[in-house]
């Protein structure tokens, strides 16, 4: 490695131990919270909800693109990965085949929906499991108890007409 890149990647290290950045992917829907500086020295966060539909890994300078629908008008915006002035919350996990969604820009409505991928949970810590880990199997000495057969009411009513 040249010098340039052992730089980047300690930057990027020291980065990652003060802010945790989850795992996602082209297709995820995103929560971004960014603080917005106000006039007067004020600070607020702004939430920014939308459909990952692009991520360029390019080390320190890694960003990634959010598409949402504001009043009917598609509005997308870039975010850098390592900005020291958002928080990421990952919501639900698409299930697409592309690395880059831009075919979305052109599409509105039920085109535009993502299919959640299935067999992955997000339990209360906020990480993801993988769904069999959920599952669990109930003791095999505890017996269901059984409802009543139809028929049998069906043929004592048939017997008292």
């Amino acid at each position: 490695m040249n010098l340039l890149e052992e730089f980047e990647k300690r930057q990027i290290e020291s980065l990652t131990q003060t802010k945790k950045v989850p795992s996602f992917s082209a297709g995820d829907t995103l929560k971004i919270w960014v603080r917005i500086a106000d006039e007067g020295g004020k600070e607020r966060t702004q939430a920014y909800e939308g459909v990952c539909i692009a991520r360029k890994n390019a080390g320190l300078n890694s960003s990634f693109t959010v598409r949402k629908l504001s009043y009917g008008e598609g509005v997308e915006r870039v975010f850098p990965l390592y900005s020291p002035n958002i928080t990421i919350e990952v919501l639900r996990r698409g299930a697409v085949r592309r690395a880059k969604l831009y075919y979305l820009r052109g599409r509105t409505g039920k085109s535009a929906r993502i299919a959640e991928k299935q067999g992955i949970r997000k339990d209360s810590s906020g990480t993801v499991a993988a769904a069999e880990a959920a599952n669990v199997q109930a003791p095999a000495s505890v017996k269901m108890p059984e409802a009543p057969s139809v028929e049998a009411s069906v043929t004592e009513n048939n017997e008292n007409s």
